[in-house]
């Protein structure tokens, strides 16, 4: 009976010409087809409402979308992966907010000389950069240096052209490669001799015009600058400087750099005085004066410097020599020589990544756990004209990577200076925050 009334039901449902005399033959009584009649009637109905209901729903799913790419066309896109982006809808205006904050504690262990243990903000930095119609622009003051002209950094603005970049206004010149790596990425908490932190003593950024290019394996970068930065008096002193580097071997667990550098700087009318000093035993630590070019002589500062750096699987390693004259017209020319060595493990296993386009390296790559890092350096530098002006630091580290953004770094410094005979060593501590 059941397949009878079934076989009935789907007649009806197609639209079968089976007559009713038929159904009634097979013993199915005129009110069973009624009733099947009427239940296929009612879900024909249910079906039309529910083709009516989805018309409706796709109609507005439809001006949904177009009310969602209008607003996309109509209003910024931003966006909070490691820091604040906005994008104007057409793409002509972007903004990207950054920043960092060093928080450091010195101790020392006095000799000769007696520093005093203190604290600091070494750095607290806040970025704009972007992009206006195809160019670039970076406006970074550091507030722990102060809060006008004093506190510019990366200042400049930047186009494509000629297979690299074009930079105007005010950067870091292009040599030694520790002093073009971040003060992010940096392995210890202050950089070596050879860099704004001896060699080019209060030289870190300059005014000027610099081109820059470079693919997976090479980079190349020259400047020409005036010889003051943004708080600097004006001078008639002029500079330049040239950087290139490459990477014979660069994987993703394995890297070899080599590269080498030169400036000059010529301390014309109004430059002030040109210098390499060190602070030995760490930042606030003695400092001792290796050379000076007395600023509106005329002389000049020139320099060399030689790269080495690499980076397999946890194990990292880098170093750097220079040699530079610095120009004294009574007492004649004086010769410098510098270098360092340093190296680090990564006790987690994680790799140190080269930044191919600017030819150093950067912080690995942090998982949920954090990453652990053990780091040493061997720094010196001589003024070979001068019997006895020596002086050299050792440094031991550990690095704690608590995320992407934080850091907390402890430095070890034995000051070694042969020419006062001091050994004054520091503890440091930094506690770091960037985005």
């Amino acid at each position: 009976m059941r397949s009878s009334m079934l076989a009935a039901a789907i007649a009806l449902a197609v639209g079968s010409s089976v007559s009713f005399s038929a159904f009634a033959q097979s013993g199915i009584s005129a009110e069973e087809i009624a009733a099947l009649k009427a239940q296929i009637a009612a879900l024909q109905a249910q079906v039309a409402e529910l083709e009516t209901r989805t018309e409706a729903q796709s109609d507005i799913n439809i001006g949904t979308q177009e009310a969602l790419d209008k607003m996309a066309a109509e209003n910024p896109k931003v966006e909070t992966k490691g820091g604040i982006k906005v994008t104007s809808p057409d793409k002509n205006f972007e903004v990207q907010i950054g920043g960092r904050i060093h928080f450091d504690t010195y101790a020392f262990d006095n000799d000769l000389v007696d520093p005093t243990g203190t604290t600091e903000f070494r750095r607290a930095r806040l970025t704009f950069a972007g992009k206006a119609y195809g160019w670039a622009y970076k406006l970074e003051n550091d507030f722990a240096a102060g809060g006008g002209l004093e506190g510019f950094r990366d200042v400049f603005i930047a186009t494509e052209a000629f297979g690299g970049k074009v930079t105007i206004g005010q950067f870091k010149p292009f040599r030694a490669m520790e002093e073009l790596t971040s003060s992010n990425e940096i392995t210890m908490l202050e950089r070596p001799f050879i860099t704004a932190s001896g060699l080019f003593a209060g030289r870190q950024f300059r005014q000027g015009v610099g081109y820059h290019r470079g693919n997976d394996n090479y980079t190349f970068g020259v400047a020409a600058f005036n010889t003051r930065d943004a708080a600097g008096p004006r001078n008639e002193g002029v500079g330049a400087s040239a950087r290139l580097t490459y990477a014979p071997i660069n994987t993703p667990e394995s890297t070899l750099h080599f590269g080498i550098s030169a400036s000059t700087e010529n301390a014309n009318q109004g430059s002030p005085d040109v210098r390499a000093a060190v602070a030995y035993a760490g930042r606030r630590g003695p400092s001792q004066t290796i050379a000076t070019t007395t600023g509106g002589s005329g002389d000049s500062v020139d320099h060399v410097g030689l790269e080495a750096a690499g980076a397999f699987g946890p194990l990292y390693f880098q170093s750097e020599y220079a040699m530079a004259t610095f120009g004294a017209p009574l007492d004649g020319d004086q010769d410098i020589r510098t270098f360092y060595v340093m190296g680090s493990w990564m006790l987690t296993g994680e790799h140190k990544p080269y930044k191919a386009a600017a030819g150093v390296f950067g912080s690995p790559k942090v998982g949920e756990n954090g990453a652990w890092e053990l780091t040493a350096r061997y720094d010196t530098i001589e003024n070979e004209d001068v019997a006895g002006l020596e002086v050299a630091s050792t440094t031991l580290g550990v690095n704690y990577y608590v995320n992407p953004n934080v850091r907390f770094m402890f430095n070890y410094i034995r000051g070694d200076n042969d020419f006062t005979g001091d050994n004054t060593s520091q503890y440091a501590l930094r506690a770091q925050l960037a985005f």
